[in-house]
């Protein structure tokens, strides 16, 4: 495992938990307003935290926290990434784990095998505009349709969720979006904030009234709805 970050406590990543974030590197996106370029585009100068010094902590913590998020960078990368997961759970943890959905047959592995008890995958535009999106000249949606349909179809905890940045996202989106996640449960706009550890610099952030437009035309499509990060 190439973990590269750790979050020690945050009431925020996992709702209703008291957890810490474990950051896992590298991308297989290049999206520009990736505020994690140190782990996707940066990696040789990124430190790095042993299995054994993680596992120690959350050994540690036992009782004081609930649960843990695995992120990214995409987790699904790791070649060691199911008994790393099982590990966690051995030790009595409920696991959030984030992904952008392009390995469904992993993402389907994890959860048929209960090693992740929520799932949060990132929507990152409307199916047409996703190549510019993510970086990648001609990127193939198919893998991210699959593992949307397969979260859709209510076997484990699950959130979609959207980073709007001005300069990618505008209204026609959200419908189309809207259209794809009809009937999902749960749906977040989350504000893009520049940073020095954007890959890309000098993009905006969206107005306060255009994410809360976004949200409004979101929630004729999915339960419920909020926006994070204003």
């Amino acid at each position: 495992m190439k973990l590269c970050g750790l979050q020690k406590t945050t009431l925020l990543d996992y709702p209703g938990k008291v957890a810490c974030t474990v950051f896992t590197g590298g991308c297989n996106f290049r999206c520009p307003f990736c505020q994690n370029a140190g782990l996707v585009v940066d990696l040789s100068e990124t430190e790095e935290i042993s299995t054994d010094t993680f596992f120690a902590f959350l050994k540690k913590r036992k009782g004081i926290l609930d649960g843990v998020c695995v992120s990214g960078g995409e987790p699904l990368l790791q070649p060691d990434i199911f008994d790393f997961l099982r590990e966690i759970k051995a030790l009595g943890y409920s696991v959030k784990f984030d992904t952008n959905g392009a390995y469904p047959e992993k993402l389907k592995k994890a959860v048929d095998e209960k090693l992740v008890d929520c799932v949060a995958m990132d929507i990152k535009n409307s199916l047409k505009k996703y190549p510019q999106t993510v970086g990648i000249e001609n990127f193939d949606v198919a893998p991210i349709i699959e593992s949307v349909e397969f979260l859709k179809s209510g076997v484990v905890d699950f959130e979609f969720r959207t980073t709007v940045v001005k300069d990618f996202h505008e209204k026609s989106d959200f419908y189309e979006i809207g259209e794809w996640l009809k009937g999902a449960p749960k749906y977040f706009l989350q504000c893009f904030i520049d940073s020095e550890d954007v890959i890309c610099k000098g993009l905006s952030s969206p107005d306060k009234t255009d994410l809360e437009q976004y949200a409004q035309i979101m929630a004729q499509y999915c339960g419920k709805v909020d926006i994070r990060g204003i």
